[in-house]
C-alpha cells in the first residue's frame, strides 16, 4: 500500500488520540526533567491539527502533514511545536503533489522530518532528546524498505525502533534543552519528547497495518 490523503489524516489523528490518552504520561516524564506540559501541549497541538482538517480538507498526503506541522507551530508551547512542525513541515514539502507515496517516498519524507528536527534543534542521538527515537526509526524504516518492506511493515519496524531509542534514553544525561540544566539529576528518566515521537510513529504503525488487513 502506498501513503494517500485517507491514511495521512488517518496517521495524525490516531496520533492526537494516542497522546491524548497518554497525556498524563507524558506529562510526568516532563515534570521530572521539564517544566511538565509536554503532555498538554502535545494534545492541544495535536488537536488543532486535526480541527484544521476538518475545516480545510487536505488533497494530498504532503498537504496533510504540511497543514499538522503548521497547527503545531501555532498552538504547541515550549519547545516542541517548532521542533514538531518543522519536521511535519518538511516531511510534506519531501512528499510534493503527488496523491499517493509509495514508502520509498515515505522513507524521505521522514528523513527530510528527521533532518529538519536535527537543524533547528541542533541535537544528535545520545543528547537525550526525540533525536534518540526518531533517528533509529526513521534508519529502520528505510533499511525495512530497502528490503522489500510494505508500509506497514516498514512503519512497524520504524515504531519498535523509536521504543528502543526511547528506552535508551533512560541512562542517558541530558545534552540539549531543559533537561540539560539538571545535569545529572536527568539520568534515569525517559525523555518526553522521544516518548511522544514514538508515539506518533506507533500511530502510523496502527493506521497502515489496519488499511492493509
Amino acid at each position: 500500500m502506498n501513503l494517500d490523503t485517507r491514511t495521512a489524516v488517518a496517521w495524525i489523528t490516531r496520533a492526537a488520540d494516542d497522546v491524548r490518552a497518554d497525556e498524563a504520561r507524558l506529562t510526568s516524564l516532563d515534570a521530572a526533567v521539564g517544566d511538565g506540559d509536554h503532555g498538554a501541549n502535545m494534545t492541544r497541538g495535536l488537536a488543532a491539527a486535526t480541527a484544521s482538517f476538518a475545516e480545510k480538507p487536505p488533497a494530498t498526503p504532503g498537504a496533510v502533514l504540511v497543514a499538522a506541522g503548521r497547527s503545531l507551530v501555532a498552538k504547541t508551547g515550549g519547545a516542541s511545536g517548532p521542533l514538531y512542525g518543522t519536521g511535519l513541515r518538511k516531511a510534506g514539502k519531501a512528499l510534493g503533489e503527488a496523491e499517493q507515496a509509495e514508502p520509498a517516498a515515505v522513507a524521505e519524507a521522514l528523513q527530510a522530518m528527521l533532518d529538519g528536527i536535527r537543524e533547528l534543534g541542533e541535537a544528535a542521538e545520545g543528547d537525550k532528546t526525540m533525536i534518540d527515537a526518531l533517528a533509529p526509526a526513521v534508519a529502520a524504516f528505510r533499511d525495512a524498505v530497502d528490503d522489500g518492506a510494505d508500509l506497514g511493515a516498514a512503519a512497524r519496524a520504524a515504531a519498535d525502533a523509536a521504543e528502543e531509542g526511547l528506552a535508551a534514553t533512560v541512562p542517558l544525561q541530558a545534552r540539549k534543552g531543559r533537561a540539560s540544566y539538571l545535569g545529572a539529576r536527568s539520568v534515569g528518566h525517559e525523555d518526553p519528547g522521544a516518548a511522544s515521537t514514538t508515539l506518533v510513529l506507533r500511530a502510523l504503525a496502527e493506521v497502515t497495518t489496519e488499511d492493509a488487513a
